[in-house]
């Protein structure tokens, strides 16, 4: 066959009366393997007959609906987890839209199998369940071809991009290639949670090594088997990667995922500028949790300005929580000063403090050592239950990744301090959240409000049901970057993400908070991703980073006309390829 992209394989066009059709340019064996427009059972019997695909498939057609209550039961079928995952992969690489159709209609039951907790075990195992390519993988050994590596990439149109380097995957850190799994999962919930069409994503991996030597010395692993890059030779690296990707797709957003904290940061002000990107352990985590704080608030009758916050955790997503939080009293009518005052974030060593040595990512929340004049304290720096005490905190946000941190003395320490404690166990997986739900009701009397990082079962304690909000990027991620694709911004600004955890929240505290919950159930996620992107495409307009000049006043029903949906198209034979 002669070299020809994907996207030149079928053509969606309409006919006179508006409907929509799929020219195809392939037939037979060759059709059903191209998995982006593979309907399998559901070619009808004209179609099978006009594109040579007679007597290939089983007798019966059958519709996407039948479809997709066919392979539900496979999946429920599968043992464990990570077979339920094996499945849903393989059933991707086979039918895309059915894939898709299979996770808009399931979507609670398989977002925490296509990403958190269950990628975390794929990710550890990717090289042993490693089965098709997906995506682009970039290393020492081809980042000098990168230009030319994303001119032969299939996808004409690339329009998101999930890329890690696998420094800080989860919970579980240094993964080397395996962390490609991420972006995949990522990019599934794009497009099943947040309308970005499959046909305009790309997952990447910027493969830069490993520090374990345990992969480097399998004789089965996949990845580059060397040390991580590190400084100037890292920067360069991602630099040839940014600098390609901005030529061959200067609309394209990037969302950096998983870079190790000090990585993170400089990562996203190095190129933020750049091109559209965003890192979401940063920012969208930081979204994630104010819109959870501000609809707590609103369940508890209290402003967000009365709380005052101790965040437990100093890496990217905690660092990213103290700034979000920051902004949010700021929009809320204090100054930078007083918003600081208000936040106390605490690294493995305990609270930041000015006159101990940090990371310069750190030093803008770190308070000076008077604040901490009356407190109680055994050592140098304040520990966790000494900062909620000290601090009088009536909120406790968990991104430290260490299971159990927050214990019975430090909960009963925050609920000491308000009659409604908002205690936000958010650290992934499951195996390193903070606290578990039932013992933080316990220790507080029922009174906690409480989101976790990982879902949760409803926890029953003395005859009242307690649901348990959790808090995933999910939320968030899918609606941002969904709303910088549409207006085609040139950068993804701070006013941007903050219009994202203010959707978020409005649409919680209009729908879900008088039944307790402050944050919607996860098979809201596509009505949640339309009002996010809505917000965001209006605040990319105000801040005058929309490059889209004909975005109608009405955004709104903009963003819904352009949602992608998983629906299959009568196929049409088009002129085929010479093979």
């Amino acid at each position: 066959m002669t070299k020809q992209r994907i996207s030149h394989l079928f053509d969606l066009k309409k006919d006179a009366d508006g409907r929509k059709y799929m020219e195809v340019h392939l037939d037979g064996i060759a059709l059903l393997r191209l998995v982006l427009c593979n309907k399998g059972t559901a070619f009808t019997l004209e179609e099978r007959v006009a594109l040579r695909l007679d007597g290939l498939l089983p007798p019966q057609v059958t519709t996407l609906e039948q479809q997709v209550e066919r392979v539900y039961k496979g999946f429920s079928l599968a043992p464990t987890a990570i077979d339920k995952y094996q499945f849903l992969r393989a059933l991707q690489e086979r039918q895309e839209i059915l894939f898709f159709a299979l996770l808009e209609r399931h979507l609670e039951d398989m977002l925490p199998i296509v990403y958190t907790p269950t990628v975390g075990e794929a990710v550890e195992h990717y090289s042993a369940l490693y089965q098709n390519p997906r995506g682009l993988s970039f290393t020492p050994l081809n980042i000098e071809r990168a230009k030319s590596i994303l001119d032969s990439y299939p996808m004409e149109d690339v329009r998101m991009i999930v890329a890690t380097d696998s420094s800080a995957i989860l919970g579980i850190g240094d993964q080397g290639y395996g962390g490609l799994a991420i972006p995949i999962g990522k990019l599934a919930i794009y497009t099943a949670g947040g309308g970005v069409s499959p046909f305009h994503t790309m997952p990447v991996a910027l493969d830069v090594g490993t520090e374990r030597t345990d992969l480097i010395d399998d004789p089965n692993y996949l990845g580059f088997r060397d040390r991580r890059l590190r400084g100037d030779d890292y920067t360069a690296f991602v630099d040839r990667f940014v600098e390609a990707v901005r030529v061959r797709w200067p609309r394209a957003v990037v969302q950096w995922e998983d870079l190790a904290k000090d990585t993170a940061f400089a990562v996203l002000e190095r190129y933020r500028h750049t091109l559209p990107s965003f890192n979401d352990d940063i920012q969208g985590t930081g979204a994630m949790a104010l819109a959870g704080l501000m609809s707590a608030c609103a369940l508890k009758g209290e402003a967000l300005t009365e709380q005052r916050f101790v965040v437990h955790g100093a890496g990217a997503g905690g660092v990213g929580v103290a700034l979000a939080v920051r902004s949010g009293l700021e929009h809320a009518g204090l100054s930078r000063e007083e918003a600081s005052a208000r936040i106390f974030v605490l690294d493995s060593k305990g609270l930041l403090l000015s006159d101990r040595a940090l990371e310069p990512y750190k030093e803008q929340f770190a308070h000076d050592r008077r604040t901490i004049e009356g407190w109680e304290v055994a050592g140098y720096a304040p520990t966790l239950l000494e900062t909620v005490k000290g601090a009088r905190a009536t909120v406790l946000l968990g991104l430290s990744g260490r299971r159990g941190a927050f214990d019975e003395a430090t909960v009963r320490a925050a609920a000491a301090n308000t009659e409604r404690p908002i205690i936000f166990p958010l650290s992934n997986p499951t195996a390193s959240t903070e606290a578990l739900p039932a013992d933080v009701l316990e220790w507080t009397g029922g009174r906690a409000i409480i989101a976790t990082g990982s879902p949760f079962e409803p926890v029953v304690r003395d005859g009242k049901r307690y649901r348990i909000g959790q808090g995933n990027n999910a939320f968030i991620f899918p609606g941002l970057g969904f709303g910088a694709i549409l207006s085609y911004a040139s950068e993804i600004t701070d006013g941007m993400v903050y219009a994202a955890a203010e959707a978020l929240a409005e649409y919680t505290i209009d729908r879900y908070v008088r039944e307790g919950l402050i944050y919607p159930p996860v098979d809201d996620i596509q009505e949640t991703s339309v009002r996010v992107a809505t917000r965001v495409v209006t605040a990319a307009i105000r801040e005058g980073v929309a490059r889209r000049r004909d975005i109608p006043d009405e955004v709104e029903a903009f963003v819904r006309r352009r949602f992608w949906r998983a629906e299959y198209q009568p196929f049409v034979r088009g002129p085929q390829l010479v093979v």
